[in-house]
């Protein structure tokens, strides 16, 4: 019954604002058309009557009053797409609450006990390793993820013996042939909300921390 009761609700929200942004462009799309006959009259009633303004001069002016107005009426209307696309977006994202995402970094979010994270290799490793660091910066754990082909892989780390205060970090070393691999490391969070903030949808997570959602590499 509530989720059947809200849809309505979000729907009539959507309508009303949609029919004020409409009728605010047309009443200043009604003023500025309003503004340009007051002006084109009184240089009518002011021109000089030995040299009347002509019908190409006149012409011009109605043509660039309409421009501007075409113009004003395209951007609003842009506008008006825009912001019910990002509702729409806000709507989607909101099934990502409670679900863990990947974002670039390199803490460890403790969870039960564990805590997850992910890298990206640019190319194949025969040899990859994790190290677990403390909010200090020393090894605290370390765990190898054997070899690996170039991508994404993710991991979890057993973190019921991590006995440090503050949020641990990790870092990757990857290497083929002796030589090291370039590679990415991405932070386990999880959402806690997601809303819209100026047009840009925005992900709350569970630390604390807010960020764009084009900033999600993966949804968990």
């Amino acid at each position: 019954m509530l989720t059947s009761s809200s849809a309505p609700v979000v729907s009539s929200n959507t309508k009303i604002a949609t029919g004020t942004n409409t009728a605010s462009t047309t009443s200043t799309i009604d003023e500025a058309q309003d503004r340009f006959l007051k002006l084109l009259v009184a240089q009518l009633n002011n021109q000089d009557p030995m040299n009347p303004m002509d019908n190409a001069q006149m012409t011009s002016q109605m043509a660039q009053i309409n421009t501007v107005t075409g113009i004003q009426q395209v951007n609003e209307t842009l506008k008006s797409l825009g912001e019910q696309f990002t509702a729409m977006q806000v709507l989607q994202g909101s099934s990502m609450v409670g679900h863990d995402v990947l974002i670039d970094g390199n803490t460890l979010t403790i969870k039960d006990g564990a805590a997850g994270g992910a890298v990206e290799l640019t190319g194949r490793a025969e040899s990859v390793k994790v190290e677990v660091l403390s909010p200090g910066g020393q090894v605290v754990d370390s765990f190898n993820l054997g070899a690996l082909d170039a991508g994404r892989h993710n991991f979890d780390w057993d973190a019921s013996k991590y006995a440090l205060g503050g949020t641990p970090t990790f870092r990757v070393t990857a290497t083929l042939g002796g030589k090291a691999i370039e590679s990415n490391t991405l932070a386990r969070v999880t959402v806690s909300s997601v809303g819209s903030d100026n047009g840009v949808m925005k992900v709350q997570l569970a630390n604390g921390n807010s960020i764009d959602y084009s900033s999600v590499k993966a949804i968990l």
